[in-house]
């Protein structure tokens, strides 16, 4: 491995401590402080760096220097590096395994775009490390592990931003949806649809070569050892140069034992939105009802009966049971993003997009000032890594913290659970478990592969 790189010195790590009573957001301008001052601006590294990996780590550079990169295939991170060299003049250290940056004194954060399967494991020991960390959604696999995150960020007190970026970005149409409910402009909510888009069944997925440049054992990680599968057709457009149909990069959101389908993808998103918005961030649904659901291969006792095949949900529509009887319909038809009805309107938001009266009426009755502003908690942010760096500068917690994270993302867990067992679920928020379904309850946690489990 080349030589540490170091900038010069930023007094980041003291001046993070000087500043932790001065509150979240700062009063400069120059809120994600120090982008102008090479003495001040904080050290990064990614681990995971396809798609989404440089998607944060590019929008990141204004802020922070990159140190170092990881990932398990050479060819994302060669490629990954020269776009990081060419970015910020320096490349960072290249390495395969994340140990390695987690052992580096000189990395203040990690940003982690692993598939799902491996945050939780790389998150924890980089909390244990005496990181900070910015990681994708969803955050989570299973239900408990979300409680292990939340136990170690309470345990080390380090800042942890989840990338539900929807809560910073898009125009602030999210945030101005939830202002128009606190203002009771659609009166009193009754219910609100998720619309997060299905997916398609594959074909058979034979075994092949594992390519050359990809750790397939470092990949599968935690999860359980199984044979690569791949078609040789090429996935083209947004994560192309890869397989179509695989069990590896970016199919891998179709496969239960790396992801969750839609629920954790789309819905990590949607249903967060939801969930602030209906003021439901620190409490839980108490029923999960699978109303029609298409399962692309056949299950037993909860767990598909092959394995060559995608096994996540193809389409559905679940019932959820929310505080103050809303319902929440989270489904796969319709336009892709949320509708909210209540006694006296409705109105639908997504990225590009807001629109229903309760929106025309804007023109003629503008919300107070200062509405976006009181949903977010001070002045937005310029997007999410800066409302990251911000937080830990003041040593709070960010926008997108695990707690209220979890919470919502335990519904989309559920609605997972609820289709592969094929029954309604009542769940209890407080203490956080199916009631009177251990069968249910035993798909909260899983048990992590040999070798690879977490190291506390």
């Amino acid at each position: 491995m080349t030589q540490a790189y170091q900038p010069s010195r930023r007094q980041f790590l003291q001046s993070a401590a000087a500043a932790g009573a001065a509150g979240l957001f700062l009063p400069s301008m120059n809120r994600a402080f120090g982008y102008e001052s090479p003495n001040e601006r904080p050290v990064f590294a990614t681990i995971g760096l396809r798609n989404q990996g440089w998607a944060i780590t590019s929008k990141s550079f204004k802020f922070a220097d990159f140190a170092a990169l990881a990932d398990v295939d050479s060819n994302v991170l060669g490629e990954n590096v020269q776009k990081t060299k060419d970015k910020q003049g320096k490349a960072p250290d290249a390495v395969k395994d994340y140990r390695e940056i987690l052992d580096r004194q000189d990395i203040d954060a990690v940003m982690i775009a692993t598939p799902d399967h491996w945050h939780t494991k790389v998150a924890v020991e980089a909390m244990l490390a005496g990181k900070d960390v910015y990681c994708e959604k969803p955050l989570t696999l299973t239900i408990d592990e979300g409680k292990l995150i939340e136990k170690i960020v309470k345990q080390t007190g380090r800042v942890f931003q989840v990338g539900t970026m929807q809560r910073t970005e898009s125009g602030q149409r999210f945030l101005q949806a939830i202002a128009l409910i606190r203002a009771g402009r659609i009166g009193k909510v009754q219910k609100v649809t998720c619309g997060i888009g299905g997916m398609s069944a594959s074909p058979v997925i034979p075994e092949a070569p594992v390519p050359q440049e990809l750790d397939w054992d470092f990949w599968l990680g935690p999860a359980p050892k199984v044979a690569y599968r791949a078609l040789p057709e090429m996935r083209k457009g947004y994560g192309g140069g890869v397989p179509l149909h695989s069990n590896c990069h970016y199919a891998f959101r179709n496969w239960h034992e790396y992801s969750g389908g839609k629920l954790t993808d789309w819905g990590a998103h949607h249903v967060d939105i939801a969930c602030w918005a209906l003021g439901a961030t620190d409490t839980g649904p108490s029923r999960i009802s699978p109303t029609e659901y298409t399962l692309p291969v056949e299950y037993k006792d909860g767990h598909p009966v092959v394995d060559d095949q995608y096994n996540a949900a193809t389409k559905f529509e679940i019932h959820v049971a929310m505080p103050n009887d809303v319902q929440m319909v989270i489904q796969s038809a319709g336009d892709n993003g949320i509708l909210f009805e209540g006694t006296e309107g409705r109105f639908f938001v997504n990225r590009g997009k807001i629109t229903g009266k309760p929106v025309e009426d804007l023109a003629s009755n503008p919300l107070p000032d200062g509405a976006i502003e009181e949903v977010y908690g001070g002045p937005v942010s310029e997007n999410h890594t800066a409302n990251f760096i911000e937080a830990m500068r003041s040593r709070k917690q960010p926008i997108s913290d695990v707690w209220s994270h979890n919470r919502m993302l335990e519904i989309c867990h559920l609605s997972n659970i609820a289709m592969r067992l094929g029954r309604e679920l009542q769940w209890d928020p407080e203490k956080r478990e199916v009631i009177n379904d251990s069968q249910a309850n035993s798909f909260l946690a899983r048990e992590s592969r040999k070798e690879y489990e977490i190291e506390m």
